[in-house]
């Protein structure tokens, strides 16, 4: 009887799990759509379009005094949501890990970000300031609710089934950015046909987004446990000291600090691709929004099968060599999008389609490979620290193409610049001896690293 009491309290611990799990995959579901629909398609052509109706005769508009190219206003946007980013995801980090209470949080972040997005309907005329504004605000909520979204992982997987989870987890987001496109590309080519202009359709994709990700975030609430810390002491800078712990206890991990550098170089490139590749498009070669939609369709559909076929190539050639090899295809495909013709939508499709090829897997085997270099019993702290070099470092990439554009006039030049990144991420990553770092982390070393 006793047995069959333990059986039935793990059945029941089991059932439990799989529910709060599925409730977990729900906000990659919600929040996605964000990513893909506003920030990679749809945000980055509209907002520059409102800040040069916006701009003087020179081209340039003014927020608080400061001269900036109309041009570079959405990237500059993108780099303060970044910085934020910076200063907020280490107090709600610290606030969840004292309390226990995250999802009072997250609901905070996600519906603060679901609400400024969904103000995006109101981004007509020249309200670039607004637009900018409710830029901000909704990166800035995101990054901090992917924080604590991330953070429940441990809670509701245990360790065998954490990758799967995970992987999931990653799928809905996907499948959700993709399915809501789809939409979105109905409604903005027949934009006549439902009565609306070419603009508005523009903005109810924009606030759909938002009303979206508000809509699918109660399943999760719903459905996820906040777990009471042991530990009530802590103001609202010990995430901070936390933080500055972390990196002190790296330098004691050298080479895991020196993975973690080079992949906050080749990431920042890699975010800057993807929330600025629609502006270079549209800006500079004259396609259409529906060509941009489709484009990220086909980026997020080939992204699946890339990560899938660099998995199975790192099984072969292990996880650093084909990271190194993604380097190399990103610093290609780049260098191509500099000679796109402009107006010629297949070529743009071809671009898009070895985004595709190399974003998933690239990042995916930059997480797995990380995790090795883990001190065990650490995994939690510098995970925070690597979810910090993923979100919250994002904003040099930004910055170097408004700048570059601003000072040379010309989108090609702003893509090109971006190759930096991938080159000296190449560079420090091929000087990382992993097999040693494993080593070093007190982790054994698999036979492929």
């Amino acid at each position: 009887m006793g047995t069959d009491t333990v059986r039935e309290q793990a059945a029941d611990e089991a059932a439990e799990r799989r529910r709060e799990q599925r409730g977990w995959y729900v906000y990659d579901w919600a929040c996605s759509v964000y990513s893909t629909s506003v920030l990679t398609v749809f945000l980055g052509p509209y907002l520059t379009s409102v800040a040069k109706a916006a701009a003087d005769a020179d081209g340039f508009v003014h927020p608080l005094g400061i001269p900036l190219s109309a041009g570079s206003f959405f990237a500059y946007c993108v780099s303060a949501s970044v910085i934020l980013s910076i200063f907020v995801m280490p107090l709600a980090g610290a606030a969840a890990d004292r309390t226990g209470r995250k999802k009072p949080l997250l609901a905070v972040a996600a519906y603060v970000g679901a609400a400024a997005t969904a103000g995006m309907f109101f981004l007509d005329g020249d309200r670039y300031l607004l637009g900018g504004l409710l830029l901000i605000v909704a990166n800035a909520s995101l990054a901090v609710s992917m924080v604590l979204y991330n953070s429940y992982l441990p809670q509701i997987a245990p360790p065998e089934e954490r990758d799967a989870v995970s992987s999931r987890g990653w799928a809905f987001g996907y499948a959700a950015g993709s399915l809501v496109l789809v939409a979105n590309l109905i409604l903005y080519t027949a934009h006549d046909t439902f009565g609306v202009s070419e603009a508005t359709a523009v903005r109810i994709c924009l606030a759909s987004a938002g009303i979206w990700w508000g809509a699918f975030t109660l399943i999760p609430l719903k459905r996820l446990r906040d777990r009471r810390t042991t530990s009530s002491s802590g103001t609202s800078t010990h995430g901070w000291r936390q933080l500055a712990a972390t990196v002190r206890d790296l330098r004691r991990q050298p080479l895991t600090l020196a993975f973690l550098l080079a992949y906050l170089v080749y990431n920042d490139g890699i975010q800057t691709v993807i929330s600025q590749a629609s502006v270079y498009g549209s800006e500079e070669l004259g396609l259409d929004q529906s060509t941009l939609i489709v484009a990220v369709l086909l980026v997020q559909l080939l992204a699946v099968a890339g990560a899938l076929g660099m998995g199975r190539l790192a099984r072969t050639y292990g996880a650093k060599r084909t990271i190194l090899g993604s380097l190399v295809a990103w610093t290609v495909t780049l260098g191509a999008g500099y000679f796109l013709p402009a107006g010629a939508p297949v070529w743009f499709f071809v671009l898009a389609a070895g985004i595709g090829l190399v974003l998933g897997g690239s990042q995916a085997l930059s997480r797995s490979l990380f995790s090795h270099l883990v001190p065990p019993g650490k995994e939690a702290e510098y995970f925070s620290a690597y979810e910090m070099s993923d979100r919250g470092m994002s904003w040099l990439g930004p910055l170097l193409f408004g700048l570059t554009y601003q000072l040379t006039g010309s989108y090609r030049d702003a893509i090109i610049s971006l190759v930096a990144f991938f080159v000296l991420g190449f560079v420090l990553l091929a000087r990382v001896p992993v097999g040693q770092a494993v080593r070093d982390a007190g982790n054994p070393v698999p036979d492929r690293i």
